[in-house]
């Protein structure tokens, strides 16, 4: 059976979405068919719009759901009809040389649904992230689905698909911010944010927020941040060293993804401290140190990609501070929108007036 739903959809690059009606066929070996329930609008969905990603046009866009199993596959166990899940796209293979060394959160294998969905003339969609949830509904692996608690909010919790859960596991995972550590987070968007409260939630006792826009650094503050500087008007490194002893972070993490926050990072860090880059940079970045500086302060340079997350164990954790007053998932929800005012809600993530944008299906 094929089932026509509406979704948004981008043609070309740079073109407004569109909502089209797009075929998607039931689940076949190792799939699932999912009802959307919510999706936030993630910058990395902009990218797939300007081409950025790849030009693989058609996109169906959205990749930050939450959503019902409707149906699955043959010989899939790990979700059934009726599972509340988030979506991700991280679905691990188990075999690959990661995972057989136990850490699967590497995985170098991850894998999404064989069947493509399609538009109606028969022209194959590529789906964002491997998931495209900017859809009433939608077809993925079903290692892509993670089952969780039925009673949290979709809005909130959806976003541990992507933004959120890169940003605390960034602190968390990657960073491995420890209790009474100082940790620094350049880049107060919606990831920087999230490694604020990542930092706050394992414990750090010092969280600088350092940003160019006020309105971000008060969110920071209000999530997490013991100190807020605005590098518009200070020398971050030199902020950050005077908020720390004069010594430097334990941890610095860049949220912005850019040569000169690198830079900062960098030199913001104590000896043997910790570099961690989540914001991602574009291809004709590149980056100069000098060599001896590298050798001299020690420490580890890291890059944290989804968080280093592995869903299975991290979004049911998290939801569960979430449910307890731990972890405040709802702050990081700005509006919710329906599927037509997406291009609306491109603008306001671009001139960072929200930290998400959360599309109600």
């Amino acid at each position: 059976m094929v089932h026509k739903v509406k979704a948004a959809v981008v043609r070309s690059k740079n073109a407004d979405v569109t909502l089209e009606t797009i075929l998607v066929p039931d689940p076949g070996p190792g799939e699932a068919l999912v009802d959307i329930l919510t999706c936030g609008v993630c910058h990395t969905d902009l990218h797939y719009k300007q081409g950025a990603i790849n030009d693989d046009f058609p996109f169906l866009l959205g990749h930050e759901a939450t959503g019902v199993v409707s149906a699955v596959g043959p010989d899939v166990t790990e979700v059934a009809p009726g599972d509340r899940v988030v979506l991700n796209w991280r679905a691990v293979c188990g075999e690959c040389r990661a995972c057989r060394r136990g850490q699967p959160q590497y995985c170098f294998n991850t894998h999404n649904a064989t069947q493509k969905m399609t538009l109606e003339d028969g022209t194959e969609l590529t789906a964002a992230l491997g998931i495209g949830a900017f859809a009433e509904k939608t077809l993925v692996a079903a290692g892509q689905c993670t089952k969780v608690d039925p009673d949290a909010d979709p809005a909130a919790v959806g976003l541990l698909g992507c933004g959120v859960m890169a940003g605390i596991g960034a602190a968390i995972n990657t960073g491995n911010v420890q209790r009474g550590d100082s940790v620094a987070v350049i880049g107060c968007g919606g990831v920087g944010v999230a490694a604020v409260a990542g930092a706050a939630l394992a414990g750090a006792t010092t969280v600088i927020a350092v940003d160019i826009d006020g309105k971000k650094l008060q969110r920071a503050k209000e999530l997490g941040a013991t100190h807020t500087v605005d590098s518009s008007a200070a020398d971050p490194v030199e902020a950050i060293r005077e908020l720390t002893g004069g010594f430097g972070a334990d941890v610095v993490i860049d949220a912005v993804g850019r040569p000169e926050t690198y830079k900062q990072a960098f030199y913001a860090r104590d000896l043997a401290g910790t570099v961690v880059l989540v914001g991602v940079p574009s291809p004709e970045m590149t980056l100069e140190l000098p060599l001896l500086d590298v050798f001299g302060r020690g420490g580890s340079l890291k890059s944290s990609w989804y968080g280093d997350c592995l869903p299975s164990r991290d979004f049911p954790t998290l939801i569960s501070l979430y449910r307890q007053g731990k972890l405040d998932l709802d702050a990081f929800v700005t509006e919710r929108i329906t599927i037509d005012q997406i291009e609306e809600a491109f603008a306001k993530m671009h001139a960072g007036a929200v930290l998400r944008s959360v599309v109600e299906l």
